[in-house]
């Protein structure tokens, strides 16, 4: 008899024994009553005590997980005493979800395409899995040819590139492993120098690594992995010719990884043709944002913009914020009305120069900085750690930006808030970033803001007057602007305002000259020459015929 058997009669037991003595009560006797009563207290004490550990279980089982999260361990996945070192240089002991899944795939050599919620640890998760195969390639010697481009890491922005480089710095850090990074707005003959002495990681944005290849300062004829960072934004920002040009340079035999915190049906259909049988990993719902970002939007006047976001900044004391700028003269021209008004700001976008951008950068997570405004151009790959706030002026035209953006908060673990600010014509992109992340953004009160002017629009405007000359009713009259400079002596506008009757039949003062026919300036007479005659000119002197003088 199986042991499924076995329990089934003991559940039913005590229900037979309880209902013959409610269907039967006389025909059972007292002794019969106590025996009854003595075998059904520890039939009854078994099937409490059972109960009582199957309501205990639900109980225990939402803390179960917890604890095999926290088992797994990058010691767990086999990786080499030199980079747990550096893991542990760097205080990672346990992997995120991400790098738990991605890792052991990677080690595999299998092509993979992982999503993620931006501040998870993507570019740990594939960093140590090319660290660790690289190692069987790893060379102390000097020469260039010891130390080939094994490994190409592709990034769409200059500081994403220099995020990643930072990072897998460090987690090599222990290895004879060379890694560097390529980018533009530098000076290439640095770079040069780099790449020549030989490298096996390489970190690049796809424009200047063109630039080395035309100037055949790099050679990928033996990269075996290839690694495309938000690729997404690779291929939407038109990379894709480039990235074309860069992939047939490429060895057939190789290992494609793409990571992304955000992959559309149409990224991931253009993917297809770069991957080979990928393995598709997503920790999260694609497109969600962190659960530890609080979003709220608040709706304003599009004048009124500059004044909202002066006011958060006040009322909220916030020390180190991004905030976001569709364009680069309006990130400008924010970061300079905010240092007017006493706040610590400076804007970085794609005019400036890759030092200024990078000073800007060091000095904001220095703290030197308090604000940082920024274009899209930062919005991926910055890791600054203890980042309390995001702020949008304008919302992004394209909502998976939205994503990334407020990526830059809530990193690791950490709480943070998401304010952005709209306006009437800004309906449409905030209906589709809703519409992206599925959920609706909660809509903040405006406690304590009054609104100033404008910023850069000056003093209210004035009233205008009727047809008659009078102030619209309910306003006191005032003087026009025409009476005015007119009382001042200034000249009036030409036009319909030269008539010295204004439209009601009330005479302004006019000067008089203004009121003549128009005269035609006299020419004036020509002016003697001095060489037609006249006793103080000189003779000309004679030329020969040859010369051109005239004949006798």
């Amino acid at each position: 008899m199986s042991e499924t058997e076995i329990t089934t009669p003991s559940v039913t037991e005590p229900a037979a024994a309880a209902s013959e003595p409610a269907g039967q009560p006389a025909a059972v006797a007292p002794q019969e009553t106590q025996q009854a009563a003595q075998q059904a207290a520890p039939q009854e004490t078994q099937q409490a005590a059972p109960q009582e550990m199957q309501q205990a279980a639900p109980q225990a089982a939402p803390a179960a997980p917890p604890p095999q999260v926290q088992q797994v361990r990058f010691a767990d996945f086999g990786l080499s005493p030199h980079i747990l070192r550096a893991l542990n240089d760097q205080g990672y002991v346990h992997p995120t979800p991400i790098q738990a899944e991605a890792i052991p795939v990677l080690l595999k050599g299998r092509d993979v395409m992982g999503a993620a919620q931006t501040g998870t640890g993507k570019t740990a998760g594939f960093a140590l899995p090319i660290i660790q195969m690289l190692l069987a390639h790893a060379s102390t010697s000097t020469s260039p040819a010891r130390h080939p481009v094994r490994a190409l890491i592709l990034t769409p922005t200059r500081e994403l590139a220099v995020q990643v480089a930072e990072n897998v710095k460090a987690y090599a850090q222990h290895t004879p492993l060379r890694s560097t990074v390529v980018f533009g707005g530098m000076d290439m003959k640095g770079q040069t120098v780099i790449l020549k002495a030989g490298v096996e990681i390489v970190i690049a944005t796809p424009g200047r690594l063109l630039d080395h290849i035309e100037q055949k300062n790099i050679s990928l004829g033996q990269v075996q992995m290839l690694v495309m960072d938000e690729a997404d934004r690779m291929l939407d920002m038109g990379f894709l010719p480039d990235l074309q040009r860069i992939i047939n340079l490429l060895p057939k035999q190789r290992q494609n990884l793409m990571f992304s915190a955000t992959f559309s049906p149409e990224i991931k259909k253009l993917a297809n043709t770069f991957l080979t049988d990928p393995v598709t990993i997503e920790v999260a719902r694609s497109n969600q944002t962190a659960d530890k970002v609080t979003q709220v939007v608040y709706k304003v006047a599009e004048n009124q913009k500059h004044a909202l976001t002066a006011h958060l900044l006040r009322q909220r004391a916030l020390k180190q914020v991004i905030i976001f700028s569709n364009t680069k003269i309006g990130a400008s021209r924010l970061a300079k009305g905010l240092e007017q008004e006493g706040m610590s700001a400076v804007a970085i976008h794609g005019d400036k120069t890759q030092q200024e951008r990078m000073a800007a950068l060091e000095s904001f997570k220095k703290g030197e900085i308090d604000i940082l405004v920024a274009t899209d151009v930062a919005a991926r790959g910055l890791d600054i750690t203890d980042l309390p706030c995001v702020i949008n002026y304008d919302l992004p035209y394209n909502a998976e930006d939205y994503v990334h953006r407020i990526g830059r908060t809530g990193r690791a673990g950490a709480s943070g808030d998401a304010l952005s600010i709209y306006s009437d014509k800004d309906e449409r992109l905030l209906a589709d970033i809703e519409k992206l992340i599925k959920q609706t953004i909660r809509r903040g009160e405006l406690t304590g803001f009054n609104p100033a002017p404008a910023y850069g629009d000056g003093a209210e405007r004035r009233p205008r007057r009727d047809e008659g000359g009078r102030a619209p009713a309910g306003r006191p009259a005032e003087r026009s602007e025409r009476s005015e400079r007119s009382d001042r002596g200034e000249r009036a506008p030409r036009g319909a305002g030269a008539s010295p009757y204004s439209a009601g039949g009330r005479r302004d003062k006019v000067d008089p000259w203004f009121l003549k026919p128009y005269e035609p300036a006299k020419s004036a007479a020509p002016a003697p020459s001095a060489t037609l005659g006249g006793a103080s000119a000189k003779p000309k002197p004679k030329l020969a015929f040859l010369l051109g003088g005239a004949p006798k």
